[in-house]
């Protein structure tokens, strides 16, 4: 990704997934709850019929009573996963989280069991979840559930209960369990009102290993980007209700006791809470987990290409207008839907079966929202053209990384004289036989090698290197130095002051605006 005119190579995200490993003890639910459960489906009373999510007059004076009626459907889940470790020593992964940590040879990580060096050692885990109906279907996160070999639920009257995986969804981080027995206390998905930044939500669970605990806050911000694994197809709820790990699985409720949300993330530069908590709306999760109990794979459409939002800078080196809005095509892979398609890099795709978007979200669900086999209409930008380009849609893989994965790191040529032309601070060069062995890039790679650039000129202020190869200048193919220099001139006729480069890097293709200097 290029921002504020520099290769950004990697940074130190704050996201945190609200699991938690626990050190074994004795987890007391607190007292301040009814002493009796009773079984069926949950309706509190909030005291004010017909209202949506407006609390009731005076509210909040106390959220107990809510506390009380929902709290019972609300469990502890603790999960034990064989963890495989090398011999002398290697990285150490936490049942429930996503985190690996470091073994020192002859160590052994933390956990409440070992089994043999090669089959790993045992670890303990935990986190939250809650029942949805009364025969004892439970909602929780996929990385609470992953790869545990056992899963006990610990509900809110003491007793504990084996459970088994009914079915997960990596890409939303949701799972469901089952317990037998019953019927036990449930809540249900919120399902017809959505809640606005402001409204007041309580979030109960599991933080700490310290079950039964609740926390209160508003609904900060709605329709927040937040990627999970390899997706993004979900509009998180933002709210401060304070999450910490173990929160992982538990429900977000509104003022009337609906589930509105399933807490899964916190945002933090310390590990604790700061008030940016994460949670799935309750639309996206009552889908998924339906289809989860049914028993149904979840199923998602995919293209097979790398997208990113149209960026200023990028719109004024093309000279489209301030209101432009799309999905730039950094890279298309081959033989996939997209490749079969017609689909190329530098297209622009600014609606999708009609309707506009805004950018790579807007795309990326749209293309996960459709089945294997449909079609999906894409208007593309191309040169300055639009047209239509059909594509049936394909089967996401399970496993992106390995297929998508980051294209081979440059290594450091031989110095030698650098071929090629100068063009605004870059010698280029077109892939030839030499220059492809010595910069090792693949056969079905062409355009421009970048076989120098200038010191303190603008290519060299925003990270251009020997090794990188320019594929597309203002979306045209470039073969010759004679190409980038005509739209360079092109360009500065036109009263630019960039032209939108394409370059295959290390980290796979990233358009990169490169400011034109004065002409000399």
């Amino acid at each position: 990704m290029v921002k504020r005119k520099e290769f950004m190579l990697g940074a130190a995200v704050g996201l945190t997934f609200a699991a938690a490993a626990t050190a074994g003890g004795v987890i007391d639910w607190p007292t301040a709850r009814a002493e009796t459960v009773q079984a069926g489906r949950i309706v509190p009373n909030s005291g004010v019929a017909g209202a949506a999510f407006a609390p009731p007059q005076g509210a909040p004076r106390s959220f107990a009573d809510i506390f009380d009626q929902v709290a019972p459907a609300v469990v502890q889940i603790d999960v034990r996963a064989r963890i495989p470790t090398p011999r002398g020593g290697g990285m150490f992964t936490i049942p429930g989280t996503p985190f690996q940590f470091p073994i020192p040879p002859g160590a052994q990580p933390p956990g409440q069991g070992q089994g043999e060096e090669d089959e790993g050692v045992v670890s303990e885990g935990s986190g939250s979840g809650f029942f949805i109906s009364a025969d004892g279907f439970i909602v929780t996160n996929n990385h609470v559930v992953e790869n545990a070999e056992e899963i006990t639920v610990r509900l809110s009257d003491e007793r504990e209960l084996t459970a088994r995986l009914v079915g997960r969804d990596e890409d939303t981080d949701l799972a469901v369990l089952k317990v037998d027995g019953g019927p036990f206390p449930f809540v249900q998905f919120e399902g017809d009102a959505a809640p606005r930044v402001g409204d007041w939500v309580l979030a109960v669970g599991n933080p700490f290993g310290l079950g039964g605990s609740a926390t209160a806050g508003i609904v900060s911000s709605t329709g927040r980007n937040l990627p999970l694994r390899e997706g993004t197809f979900t509009d998180f709820l933002q709210i401060d209700a304070a999450i910490n790990r173990g929160n992982s699985g538990g429900p977000t409720f509104d003022i009337y006791g609906r589930v509105v949300g399933v807490n899964t993330a916190i945002f933090t530069p310390t590990g604790g809470s700061v008030g940016v908590g994460f949670a799935i709306p309750a639309s996206t999760a009552k889908t998924i987990t339906d289809r989860l109990m049914r028993g149904e794979q979840i199923e998602r459409g995919y293209l097979g290409v790398e997208i990113g939002n149209v960026l200023e800078d990028q719109r004024d080196a093309l000279g489209l207008p301030s209101d432009f809005r799309g999905a730039y095509i950094n890279s298309v892979t081959p033989d996939t839907p997209a490749d079969r398609a017609g689909l190329r890099p530098g297209d622009i795709v600014t609606a999708v079966d009609g309707r506009a978007v805004d950018g790579s979200t807007e795309v990326t669900r749209a293309v996960a929202a459709k089945r294997p086999g449909e079609t999906l209409r894409l208007e593309v930008l191309r040169e300055g053209r639009r047209q239509t380009v059909e594509v049936r849609v394909g089967l996401r893989p399970r496993n992106l990384g390995a297929e998508t994965g980051p294209a081979p790191s440059v290594e450091e040529p031989t110095p030698e004289a650098p071929a090629g032309e100068t063009v605004v601070g870059l010698r280029v060069a077109p892939v030839s036989a030499t220059l492809r062995q010595r910069y090792d890039l693949p056969a079905n790679v062409g355009g421009l090698v970048i076989t120098s650039v200038e010191p303190q000129s603008t290519a060299a202020r925003i990270g251009f290197e020997p090794g990188m190869v320019i594929l597309q200048a203002n979306q045209r193919p470039v073969a010759s130095a004679a190409d980038l220099r005509a739209v360079v001139q092109a360009a500065r006729a036109a009263n630019r002051t960039g032209v939108l480069l394409l370059v295959r890097t290390s980290q796979g293709n990233r358009p990169v605006v490169l400011e034109l200097p004065d002409a000399e």
